[in-house]
């Protein structure tokens, strides 16, 4: 009996991926009750209109079903006091719910807009504030600020490295958002990330924090089943943020924030697009320096299909995260 329950606990990116489906099964018609549709923006791309209805809010599935997974597959580290992956998923939750609360409001009102960019922000800056001081405070975190593939570190007062930190969350949370916009899009490219997390965590012996990168990396097999061209089912603001929250979070976690250039790759990609563009049209009064902002849209314009640019954002991800692999094998070497 005690091997069986160990060999079940040992799979929590299975039980993450069962339960996600299982979940999935019973919330998409739930969603299409509540008439829970998504608003598609007028000034995207018009073939995108089609998609409009199309039940949001889906990234509660894979938000249960982590969550689920790691109190289950969890809880002798819990007892042991190792309390990484609870301390990131409960991070992620909280921006989780901020797109919730997000997506809610525009369900009510049926338009493309829920919290201003305001409380967005703010509510933002608290949970990533919160969670710094968390992770130091458990030991998870240190201001000396590790420098992949050169093995070195810099080492920061507290302070300007909690603005540091503060920063890079907020904006790995809305970076993950942008890269929201196509279906499959930003599940497919957080599939690498979470595979790479889990293959850190379990080489490093964090065995709490590779539970949840773990059941990250099932979730969202899981929700691909739904959320693949033509989707069923989008992860909306609720997915979205959380995924944003997880990724940081686990980049924070492992005390190495900058490992997001590269296996963020994507999700930087997307953000400059977007701000290049604003930068641009105000500059030339008026001109594009892309055909559509974020950059998933260009390549659309460009007469790519959705399924074609989700293919080559992931594979492009794949490999920031293989170079990432090669920027830290190093430290774990040691």
């Amino acid at each position: 009996m005690k091997t069986i329950i160990d060999t079940i606990l040992s799979l929590p990116g299975i039980i993450s991926f069962v339960l996600t489906l299982v979940i999935g099964w019973f919330l998409i018609p739930a969603l299409r009750a509540l008439k829970a549709g998504q608003s598609i923006k007028e000034i995207g791309p018009t073939w995108h209109m089609s998609k409009q209805g199309t039940p949001t809010m889906g990234g509660l599935m894979f938000i249960f079903a982590i969550g689920i997974t790691v109190l289950v597959c969890s809880w002798r580290d819990l007892a042991n006091q190792q309390r990484g992956g609870l301390y990131v998923f409960a991070f992620a939750l909280v921006f989780g719910c901020i797109g919730f609360v997000d997506d809610y409001m525009k369900v009510v009102h049926h338009q493309n807009t829920g919290l201003t960019a305001g409380w967005k922000f703010l509510l933002q800056l608290s949970a990533a504030i919160l969670m710094i001081v968390l992770l130091r405070y458990e030991g998870y975190l240190t201001p000396n600020l590790y420098i992949p593939f050169f093995q070195s570190h810099l080492v920061l007062p507290w302070p300007v490295y909690m603005v540091f930190a503060a920063f890079v969350m907020v904006g790995t949370v809305n970076a993950v958002n942008i890269t929201d916009g196509l279906d499959g899009l930003s599940s497919s490219v957080t599939v690498p990330v979470a595979i790479f997390f889990t293959a850190i965590t379990l080489l490093w012996g964090q065995r709490e924090l590779s539970v949840f990168s773990y059941a990250l990396l099932g979730g969202l097999l899981g929700f691909l089943v739904y959320n693949h061209h033509p989707a069923k089912v989008f992860m909306g603001d609720t997915g979205s943020l959380f995924l944003g929250g997880a990724v940081c979070g686990l980049a924070f976690a492992t005390d190495m924030p900058l490992i997001l250039i590269p296996v963020g790759i994507v999700y930087i990609a997307e953000t400059l697009s977007d701000i290049i563009q604003v930068i641009y049209f105000k500059v030339t009064h008026g001109k594009r320096f892309f055909k559509m902002a974020p950059l998933h849209h260009h390549f659309e314009l460009c007469g790519w299909k959705e399924n074609k640019v989700v293919a080559v954002f992931a594979a492009v991800s794949a490999l920031g995260c293989i170079l990432a692999w090669f920027g830290v094998m190093s430290r774990y070497a040691m």
